[in-house]
């Protein structure tokens, strides 16, 4: 019994040294940003079609000659142009008919096919339809599609974040009145980001381009979420 009295005094004394849990509150905050597209993304290329791939390859090979030297005259610089795509592939042709065992007959080639594409970056927006136009017109029959961007968008970033930061806090202060506490020390900041624009749309060559291509870059939006945590403390602290 002496022994069961010694250790209650220990135990309440153990328990008093543990630290009360500090309260907190963790916030999600969102900036969102707009800016006007200044470059283009265009995926564009030739294909054709011949009885040998040799054929094939050099028509391409000329015709892609002539879209560079294009793209070249349209100031578009080397740094600019990357091939995406470039592929040699048989024209296939199957056959609805059997042979004396009743199995389908294998498919014979009917020509090939190349097809050559490049990723081209135009810095000039005011330059876009006039390239396009002059795309087509020196051969090239496929494009894939258009997509924009912004240059540099560091400082729009940041200002997504300022706006975002400033968004948490408005919501952390209002809780915490709605609480009856006030916010003590941040804790903790994390974030994502995210960019969005109109999304890339496919454009289909014309064998003949008679006037510039009209093209809509309109607007894209930056957001910034941020997730931010503060300490609480009550008023009468």
């Amino acid at each position: 019994m002496r022994r069961l009295t010694a250790l209650v005094p220990a135990l309440l004394l153990a328990g008093l040294s543990v630290p009360a849990l500090a309260a907190s509150i963790t916030v999600q905050g969102e900036g969102e940003v707009t800016a006007t597209p200044d470059t283009a993304i265009i995926n564009s290329g030739v294909t054709t079609q011949a009885d040998t791939a040799r054929d094939a390859l050099d028509a391409n090979s000329k015709a892609m000659d002539e879209l560079l030297a294009a793209l070249k005259e349209a100031g578009i610089e080397k740094r600019d142009i990357q091939t995406s795509n470039f592929s040699v592939n048989p024209n296939y042709v199957y056959s609805d008919n059997r042979d004396e065992n009743g199995y389908s007959l294998p498919p014979r080639i009917n020509g090939y096919q190349v097809s050559n594409t490049v990723t081209v970056r135009v810095r000039n927006l005011d330059d876009l339809g006039a390239i396009l136009d002059k795309s087509v017109t020196v051969g090239a029959n496929t494009i894939n599609g258009i997509s924009f961007s912004v240059a540099d968008p560091s400082e729009l970033l940041n200002d997504a974040r300022r706006e975002a930061v400033k968004d948490a806090r408005e919501k952390a202060e209002l809780y915490a009145e709605a609480a009856g506490v006030t916010l003590g020390d941040l804790e903790s900041i994390s974030e994502s980001q995210n960019s969005s624009g109109a999304p890339p749309y496919p454009m289909y060559a014309r064998a003949e381009a008679a006037a510039e291509v009209p093209v809509a870059a309109g607007e894209m939006s930056f957001s910034v979420t941020v997730n931010v945590e503060w300490d609480l403390t009550n008023k009468a602290d």
